[in-house]
């Protein structure tokens, strides 16, 4: 994967997969410390614990359409490549929470990518399922809920037009003051 919004973009389809009701992604820049990070947390069915220590090898994989699973491998390679590091914690019948750990300024990291594009396909596309999306970097940050947007927008589908021409730009220009005004779509 070319960015690390398709990593979590995969990893967030897994929650839905997993019958998520509630799913949050928090993404932490840091360029003092030189890190940055993401955590998924789903209340997902989670996984048993032989699962949880076996997720790190691409052929194991819950799903029954294939039986390679390289979404957390690759994610713990492209981490591990950059001197970070991945974590896993999962509990049966309460969810799972994933996070990574990569070097900020690392000549390896992937960029972040599309953060504001990946987010406006998920929501629009699973209406059923509350996200939680906060993005940090340095001391500015951010936080979209999709629950909050619900109680505001009533029985209006997040896939209306203008709802999601709204939607899209909330998201690029609170991602682009992230950056102090900057384009997003830079290698942040």
């Amino acid at each position: 994967m070319k960015e690390l919004s398709l990593h979590i973009l995969d990893i967030m389809q897994n929650s839905i997969a997993a019958n998520a009701s509630l799913v949050q992604l928090t993404v932490v820049e840091d360029p003092e410390a030189d890190t940055l990070s993401f955590t998924i947390e789903d209340n997902g069915k989670g996984m048993p614990p032989e699962m949880v220590t076996q997720v790190m090898n691409p052929f194991v994989t819950g799903r029954t359409t294939r039986r390679v699973g390289l979404g957390i491998p690759l994610l713990k390679a492209a981490a591990e490549q950059t001197g970070g590091n991945i974590n896993l914690s999962s509990t049966l019948g309460e969810g799972t929470v994933i996070s990574a750990l990569f070097g900020y300024s690392h000549i390896d990291r992937q960029p972040l990518g599309d953060m504001a594009g990946t987010m406006l396909g998920l929501i629009t596309s699973y209406e059923d399922i509350d996200f939680v999306y906060r993005h940090r970097v340095g001391k500015e940050e951010y936080t979209l809920s999709t629950k909050e947007m619900r109680e505001i927008l009533g029985d209006v589908s997040f896939s209306q037009p203008e709802v999601m021409l709204w939607l899209s730009e909330f998201l690029k220009e609170n991602e682009a003051a992230l950056y102090g005004g900057n384009d997003t779509e830079s290698n942040h």
